[in-house]
């Protein structure tokens, strides 16, 4: 079982074996997965629901994963989705790289070995709850400004 708290996955593939795979490596975490077939359905999808991890896969036709995370990220209900794209064809560093332009923040290669993906998808979930807490934390003055931490405290560096 896994330590992180209830969550919501979205899985997009457009392959339905690799769907069911995927799904059955995270059936044992505390999380509810919803499948995609295309980009089209996972943008669909994103309109009704909150994800907190979505896993594309790159290679699909019409729409690529690429281009859906890049329409994710431009949509403000999803730009803070964390993304991890699988992939068994992009393997070229230029590929990666681009995948970590568009927003992606890890990267996993088909076959998928399910420990390394319950490992990265528990990671990912802790910083979703993270950057939540956070958000909440500043929404609500939690924290000070910036402006208000001093510029010289004893002991301490600050670094501009």
């Amino acid at each position: 079982m896994s330590n992180t708290p209830h969550a919501s996955i979205l899985i997009v593939d457009d392959r339905p074996e690799n769907l069911l795979a995927l799904k059955g490596a995270l059936e044992a975490m505390d999380c509810t997965i919803f499948t995609a077939t295309s980009g089209q359905e996972a943008l669909q999808l994103s309109l009704n629901h909150h994800f907190d991890l979505a896993l594309i896969d790159v290679q699909m036709p019409s729409m690529d994963g690429f281009e859906l995370a890049e329409l994710l990220r431009g949509k403000k209900e999803t730009r803070d989705l964390q993304i991890i794209f699988i992939t068994a064809i992009s393997k070229e560093q230029k590929y990666i790289e681009h995948g970590y332009e568009v927003g992606a923040i890890n990267y996993l290669f088909k076959p998928i070995d399910p420990d390394e993906l319950r490992n990265k998808v528990n990671v990912a979930l802790k910083w979703s709850k993270y950057h939540k807490t956070l958000e909440t934390l500043n929404a609500g003055g939690k924290f000070p400004a910036q402006k208000n931490i001093p510029r010289k405290t004893p002991g301490i560096e600050r670094l501009d």
